[in-house]
């Protein structure tokens, strides 16, 4: 699990949980309706008295079981969103002398390091995604409260992109940006 993957320890955490409680109301439910369970008879009511609730009361029921399952929806689409594929880069130009291999990881480090020296910039993840045919760049910048974001853009596209195609021997090199804003500021003249 990476850094810019959190989450994923506490919704497995979770799945598992959740998982867990229905599969023993599930259980109990069966045992119970089968009589192997007697701590409830199979025809005792299941709430006391026979009236119905208030009229209030199921708009109540109804809007919270709405509301619980569209932040269940928002919840699943969350997991949807991955980060992109990593490969390692083979460089060969002949078989017969041998093959160079880079992984994703190693060749994207520099790169990181470097956005992460840029005035503003708090912390800089990258994932170098796709073959060497086709890869691209994941960039999560946590910047600054006060960080100018469009010279932050500036830096990265006239010195650290142009350095990484370089070193990566490439001619084009697609990237996307998304950029956090960090509860740190900069340091401020008095």
């Amino acid at each position: 699990m990476t850094s810019l993957n959190r989450p994923a320890g506490l919704n497995r955490a979770v799945l598992v949980l959740v998982g867990l409680a229905l599969i023993a109301v599930g259980a109990f439910t069966l045992l119970t309706h089968f009589g192997t369970l007697t701590v409830l008879k199979p025809e005792s009511a299941l709430v006391p008295g026979t009236g119905q609730p208030p009229t209030w009361a199921l708009y109540v029921i109804t809007a919270g079981a709405v509301v619980l399952g569209l932040l269940v929806l928002r919840w699943l689409v969350a997991q949807l969103t991955r980060k992109p594929k990593t490969y390692t880069w083979r460089f060969e130009t002949d078989p017969d002398l041998g093959r160079t291999e880079l992984a994703a990881s190693t060749a994207i480090e520099p790169f990181t390091t470097e956005v992460t020296s840029y005035h503003g910039v708090h912390a800089a993840h990258a994932t170098l995604a796709g073959t060497r045919d086709t890869p691209a760049v994941a960039l999560v910048i946590s910047a600054e409260q006060d960080a100018d974001v469009s010279e932050i853009r500036r830096r990265i596209d006239t010195d650290g992109l142009p350095r990484l195609r370089q070193a990566l021997d490439l001619d084009t090199l697609s990237v996307t940006i998304e950029f956090r804003f960090s509860t740190k500021t900069g340091a401020r003249a008095l």
